[in-house]
């Protein structure tokens, strides 16, 4: 990419990106197109496929749940075309790094949703946490402690009480108890590794 294309669209990204400033933007841009391996494609779209974004998200961030990591390549494609492209990706950095907590409530809120109903059912809870806990040998039948979790969980979040959580729900947990952002597995940076590892 040359330096006018660089810098219009670097540009035109800052205007509409309000937790990056010109440089960051710049750094993200260039470092897009050099996680790309610097090849434009011609008549394909150019972005991260699921498997080169799932890598960053492991390498980069630590996620190792295969599940939590297909809902956040989701939440950064939202054009849903299979791609992240610059603009998705900047965007998505934006929110997944320096998002403010309503940002990352509704963020969240979407990874969890599993079928995109608006809600976060039984079923989604229990798919979610059974991938993020470890099994123990010794259980008889690890799914049981599982289901406990969830009942715990529900009767910890479920303010309406009507078996699901809805965004209002959800909110209103995070909002008594900010560790329940990420309460059915981790799809944001651990803020401890911010400072230790960069995207670069």
């Amino acid at each position: 990419m040359n330096r006018k294309k660089l810098q219009k669209l670097t540009d035109t990204l800052t205007k509409n990106c309000k937790h990056f400033n010109k440089f960051e933007v710049n750094c993200l841009i260039k470092l897009f197109y050099d996680l790309l391996g610097g090849v434009e494609r011609q008549g394909l779209v150019v972005g991260l496929d699921r498997n080169a974004f799932r890598n960053i998200l492991h390498v980069t961030f630590g996620m190792t749940d295969d599940m939590i990591m297909d809902r956040v390549f989701r939440g950064f494609d939202k054009d849903n075309d299979g791609c992240v492209n610059v603009l998705e990706w900047i965007h998505g950095l934006s929110l997944f790094l320096r998002g403010s907590l309503e940002e990352k409530m509704k963020y969240c809120f979407e990874v969890f949703d599993l079928n995109g109903d608006g809600f976060i059912s039984k079923e989604e809870m229990f798919h979610m946490l059974k991938n993020s806990l470890l099994k123990q040998p010794s259980e008889e039948d690890p799914d049981e402690g599982i289901k406990d979790l969830v009942e715990i969980t529900l009767k910890k979040m479920d303010h309406d009480h009507d078996g699901k959580l809805s965004f209002a729900d959800y909110e209103l947990a995070v909002r008594e108890e900010t560790l329940l952002l990420e309460a059915f597995g981790p799809c944001l940076p651990d803020p401890k590794l911010g400072s230790q590892r960069s995207l670069g």
